[in-house]
C-alpha cells in the first residue's frame, strides 16, 4: 500500500489538469487576439494589450485601480486576461470577439465598483477583463461649455482639465477623484454640488457607446430610450460606455469650505437631529454632509462617536456665515472655521488632501482608499428621532472601524422627476446614508464585520425609506440579491432591481430587452431581458 501512494494517479491528474487550463487560457488568448486583428479597424499589435496570470505584471494591472481589496484576495476569481484597448475600435473589436468565442466579459473604468463586478465574476468563468484605462481623453470647450470625457479618464483629471481652461466652471460629480468617469455617470454621480445643480448624469447632453452588436452608437443613432438608460440605469447592462459629452456649469471665483467636528459630549445627538431637518432645506449653494464614525482619543479606553460636518458653499464666507446664522445657528460656525478657496481646491479639500496639496496630484489618478470593506446605503425621508440615534451610536461603538456618510439632498434634486432618469431618489429624499466597516486583516475576520453592518442595516430599518427601502446603485449590495448564470428571471432581479431604481426597472427591463436581448452585457446585478 505505501508504494501504491507513491505511485498515486493524483499529483499527475493535477498537473495535466493545470496544463489543460493554461492551454485553453492560452488558445482563448490567442483567438482572440486573431479575432481582434480582423474586427478592429486599425492593425495594432494587441500581444502588448493583453495580460494573462503568467505575465509579471498581470497582479498590478488587476489591482491598480481596485479599490475595494476584499475582492482582490486569492480565493476571488481572476480573468483568463486582461485587455486593455487604446482605440475605440479595439473596444468594438473586444464586444464582437467575445460573443464569437463564447467569453464572459466584464468592463473596468475606475474599478470602484463596492463588489468589485467590474473585475471578478462570481457567477460566471472563464470570463475576461476589458480594462478602459488608456482610453481618457478629455476635450474641454468652455466656448460651448461642454467637455468630451472618455471613460477610462478620472474625475479627477475631469476636473483639472476644465480648471486648466477656466477657474469659473466645474461639473457635479463624484467628490473621490479616482473615480472612474464610465461608470461613476452611469449610476447618477453625485457630488458637492448636487443641490445647485444636480447630479453628473443630470449634467449629461450626449454619449458614445459600444452596443451589444459591436456598432458605436451616439444620442442619434441609438436612441432616447437607450440614452435615458444609461445615464443613471447602472454601468455593464447596456453596452461600453466609451465617451460622454458633459455639461460644465458656473462656479464663483471664490467657494468657501469648513469641518466642524462634535462629539457626543458636545451635543452630537441634538446637532445632528437638527441638521435633518435643516440640511435638506437650506441655500442650494450649500452642501453639509456628516461623517460619523467613533473616535478614542488619548484614551484609547474610552471611545466616543464624532460627527464631523464637511461643507462646501458656492460663495464667500461672509455670506455663508449670513446663511448659516439664519439656518442652522446651532452648528455655531466661526469665520476661523471657514476656509476661502478656488473651487479645483475645495475639491482637493473634500477628497481629503492636505491643504498645501498642488491640483496636479488630482492627474495621478490614483485611489486615496484602499482597504477591506463592505458597504450598503439607504435613503431617508423621516428624521430618525434622538432615541434612533442613540440606538445607532451603542452599534457603533462595538465596531472596530466602522464609518457612517450622509448626504443632504433637496434643492436642486427635487425638482427633477424620479423618472427623468433612471435615478429616482428626488423629491421627499431627505438624505442618504452610507454605512461603511472597514478592516485591514484580510479574510480572517470578514464574516465578523460583514456580520455587523448586516445586523447594523437591520437596526436602520424602521427609520428609513421603505417599499421599497431605496439604495444607491453605485454603492452596490450583493446581498440585496443576485442574478444566475445568463438565465436571470425578472422576478428575481426585482428583488434589487427596485431597490436601485423604483418603477425606473420596468422601463430599463424593456429597453434592455430591445436592445441586448442575448444578455451579452451581464452580471451579478445588469439588468435582466424578458425572454423572447
Amino acid at each position: 500500500m505505501a508504494m501504491a501512494s507513491l505511485f498515486s494517479p493524483f499529483p499527475i491528474l493535477v498537473l495535466i489538469l493545470l496544463s489543460v487550463s493554461l492551454q485553453a487560457s492560452a488558445s482563448i488568448q490567442e483567438s482572440f487576439v486573431q479575432c481582434l486583428n480582423f474586427n478592429s479597424d486599425r492593425k495594432f499589435p494587441f500581444h502588448t494589450t493583453i495580460y494573462t496570470p503568467n505575465d509579471a505584471s498581470f497582479t498590478t494591472i488587476l489591482d491598480s485601480s481596485a479599490q475595494n481589496l476584499r475582492c482582490l484576495l486569492p480565493s476571488a476569481p481572476k480573468p483568463e486576461f486582461i485587455f486593455t484597448p487604446f482605440h475605440d475600435s479595439h473596444v468594438q473589436g473586444a464586444v464582437i470577439c467575445s460573443k464569437k468565442l463564447g467569453i464572459h466579459l466584464r468592463v473596468r473604468s475606475g474599478g470602484h465598483d463596492y463588489e468589485g463586478i467590474s473585475y471578478v465574476s462570481e457567477i460566471e468563468t472563464p470570463f475576461i477583463v476589458v480594462d478602459l484605462v488608456k482610453l481618457r481623453g478629455i476635450n474641454v470647450d468652455i466656448k460651448s461649455n461642454t467637455a468630451w470625457v472618455q471613460a477610462g479618464a478620472t474625475m479627477g483629471e475631469v476636473y483639472y482639465r476644465i480648471y486648466e481652461k477656466s477657474s469659473v466652471h466645474g461639473f457635479p460629480a463624484g467628490l473621490c477623484t479616482s473615480l472612474g468617469v464610465g461608470g461613476h455617470i452611469t449610476g447618477g454621480a453625485y457630488g458637492t454640488m448636487m443641490r445647485k445643480y444636480g447630479l453628473g448624469a443630470d449634467n449629461v447632453l450626449d454619449a458614445q457607446i459600444v452596443d451589444a452588436n459591436g456598432r458605436i452608437l451616439d444620442r442619434a443613432t441609438m436612441g432616447e430610450d437607450l440614452f435615458w438608460a444609461i445615464r443613471g440605469g447602472g454601468g455593464g447592462s447596456f453596452g461600453i460606455l466609451l465617451w460622454w459629452k458633459i455639461k460644465l456649469v458656473p462656479v464663483p471665483p471664490t467657494v468657501t469650505v469648513f469641518t466642524v467636528t462634535k462629539t457626543l459630549e458636545q451635543g452630537a445627538t441634538k446637532l445632528l437631529h437638527r441638521w435633518q431637518e435643516v440640511a435638506p432645506y437650506i441655500d442650494e449653494n450649500l452642501f453639509i454632509r456628516v461623517i460619523i464614525q467613533p473616535f478614542s482619543g488619548g484614551n484609547k479606553t474610552q471611545r466616543t462617536i464624532t460627527s464631523s460636518y464637511n461643507a462646501l458653499y458656492l460663495g464667500e464666507a461672509r455670506r455663508l456665515l449670513q446663511v448659516m446664522k439664519t439656518s442652522f445657528p446651532e452648528l455655531g460656525l466661526t469665520r476661523k472655521d471657514c476656509q476661502e478657496t478656488s473651487w479645483i481646491k475645495s475639491v482637493l479639500y473634500i477628497a481629503g488632501f492636505p491643504s498645501d496639496t498642488p491640483p496636479e496630484v488630482l492627474l495621478k489618478g490614483k485611489p486615496t482608499f484602499k482597504n477591506f470593506f463592505k458597504a450598503k446605503s439607504d435613503f431617508v425621508r423621516e428624521p430618525i428621532p434622538e432615541t434612533g440615534l442613540e440606538g445607532l451610536w451603542q452599534r457603533l461603538l462595538i465596531e472596530d472601524s466602522p464609518l457612517m456618510i450622509w448626504n443632504p439632498y433637496g434643492g436642486r434634486m427635487s425638482q427633477f422627476s424620479e423618472s427623468d432618469i433612471p435615478f429616482p431618489h428626488r423629491n421627499g429624499t431627505l438624505y442618504k446614508i452610507q454605512y461603511l466597516s472597514i478592516w485591514q486583516d484580510g479574510d480572517k475576520n470578514a464574516a465578523k464585520h460583514i456580520d455587523w453592518i448586516r445586523k447594523l442595516y437591520n437596526y436602520m430599518t424602521p427609520y428609513v425609506s421603505n417599499f421599497p427601502r431605496e439604495a444607491y446603485v453605485n454603492y452596490r449590495d450583493l446581498d440585496l440579491g443576485i442574478n444566475s448564470k445568463n438565465s436571470t428571471s425578472y422576478i428575481q432581479a426585482s428583488t434589487w432591481g427596485y431597490r436601485y431604481f423604483k418603477d425606473n426597472f420596468n422601463r430599463l427591463v424593456k429597453i434592455k430587452t430591445k436592445v441586448d436581448p442575448e444578455n451579452v452585457f451581464r452580471h451579478e446585478q445588469s439588468i435582466p431581458p424578458l425572454p423572447i
